[in-house]
């Protein structure tokens, strides 16, 4: 039995463990010149570079989405340098482990070694305060990174000691060239499978990817692992994992709000092909159809107004569809109504004409009510002049038009734009114009 478990245990425990390490941690870079992407920061005429190779790097915060390798570029500082990367993670660590993190760092120096702070923005403002005796002191160099925005996330006494860089998501070609990599590298790669995919089979791996290496590198190891040695990946294969497959959408994040604004800006510019892209990428993202449908409500009024009052109500409409109906046919009512909202003429005068009347109450005492348009009812009933009330029932008037006036001071607050049936609107108010002013000479 000895004999057998000695047979058995061909590999120590470590080379198990290397074995099993996905392909995208035994592929990243060793080197700055192996890292791809990035050439707003790491190409030809750019100071990072050089300073990596000379360790001269101070306190950094890397910002950018996911897999575009802040991770790697903070392993690929550290090796340049010749220096240790004592990582610490924000989601698992508390203020203790970071303490003694930090007395860590210090020991070794800041010459030798650099802490990184993943998911920087995961900690508190009292983690992060912490972060800030030993950064300004320059008693350790920080490398944080997150995918979301620091101006919003870090506070600003730790982003002020940092130089904030941003990554950008890898481009497919980048993609392509390190899935093809992976694909051949016996010692690190997937080279020891033998399988092989032609030039457009990697085009669409890389695609798929959005930027994510890691994503990238994901895929084509799990489309791989479940063929069997040297496979060819085919169209199939691809078009069997597209449907497992997830979109990146972190609902309450930046990928939220980024798709969010896409969404009520391409309704605002007039193109449904993009409304309904960004409505359908939100609904497979899992984002809640009442918060579509919110959003909705505020852009008939605010974008679309008096052009097409029928806006606000099919936006209403549809807000009730999702809370009485729900998923997954309240989607064609979101859908109908925001290609509506992307074709209507538009119009944002209610828009203005609220900012200036809140802008005029600002700035000027407020107007007292004429005491001619003063209610005459209840508790004011017996405190009133009737002599000098001299109201003018408007419905006893040509179109309406007494030739009175509504504010003591006359503002111009509302201007009516000639989209749509708001067009009609202009002309009806230029004409109450004339007769108001004919009535007041």
């Amino acid at each position: 039995m000895e004999d057998k478990k000695a047979e058995f245990s061909l590999d120590s425990p470590r080379q198990k463990g290397q074995a099993r390490r996905p392909l995208a941690e035994r592929m990243r870079p060793r080197h700055i010149e192996e890292v791809l992407g990035q050439s707003h920061i790491l190409g030809e005429g750019c100071l990072l570079p050089n300073l990596i190779k000379e360790n001269r790097v101070s306190n950094l915060i890397l910002a950018g989405p996911p897999g575009s390798g802040k991770t790697t570029l903070a392993s690929v500082i550290a090796a340049e340098g010749n220096c240790k990367l004592l990582k610490v993670n924000a989601v698992t660590s508390n203020a203790a482990e970071l303490r003694d993190t930090l007395k860590l760092v210090r020991y070794y120096g800041s010459e030798n070694c650099f802490l990184f702070v993943d998911e920087l923005h995961r900690f508190n403002k009292a983690q992060q305060d912490l972060l800030l005796p030993d950064v300004e002191s320059g008693d350790v160099r920080m490398i944080g990174a997150t995918t979301h925005n620091p101006r919003y996330y870090i506070i600003d006494p730790l982003l002020s000691r940092c130089q904030l860089i941003s990554l950008e998501a890898i481009p497919p070609d980048c993609i392509e060239t390190a899935l093809e990599s992976a694909l051949n590298d016996l010692e690190r790669g997937l080279g020891s499978r033998s399988c092989t995919a032609n030039k457009g089979i990697i085009k669409q791996i890389a695609l798929l990817a959005e930027g994510d290496l890691r994503k990238g590198y994901n895929f084509i190891e799990t489309i791989i692992e479940a063929l069997p040695q040297e496979s060819k990946i085919t169209e199939e294969h691809i078009a069997g994992f597209c449907r497992e497959r997830s979109i990146r959408y972190d609902r309450d994040e930046d990928e939220h709000y980024n798709t969010t604004s896409a969404f009520i800006k391409s309704m605002r510019g007039n193109d449904p092909d993009a409304a309904i892209y960004w409505l359908a990428k939100m609904l497979a993202g899992g984002e809640d159809p009442r918060f579509i449908a919110r959003r909705l409500v505020i852009f008939a009024s605010e974008d679309v107004g008096l052009a097409d009052s029928r806006a606000l109500l099919m936006a209403d409409a549809t807000f009730r569809a999702c809370e009485t109906i729900g998923l997954p046919e309240c989607e064609f009512n979101l859908a109908h109504t925001t290609l509506f909202l992307a074709t209507c003429p538009k119009s944002n005068s209610a828009t203005i004409a609220l900012s200036k009347a809140k802008q005029a109450i600002k700035d000027s005492p407020v107007q007292s009510v004429p005491t001619s348009i003063q209610d005459r009812h209840g508790r004011n009933k017996n405190h009133r002049d009737n002599e000098d009330e001299s109201y003018l029932y408007s419905h006893d008037y040509p179109e309406n038009i007494s030739g009175q006036h509504y504010l003591e001071k006359p503002l111009d607050l509302y201007k009516s734009k000639k989209s749509g049936a708001e067009s009609a609107i202009a002309e009806r108010i230029n004409q109450w114009k004339i007769i108001r002013n004919e009535m007041n000479t």
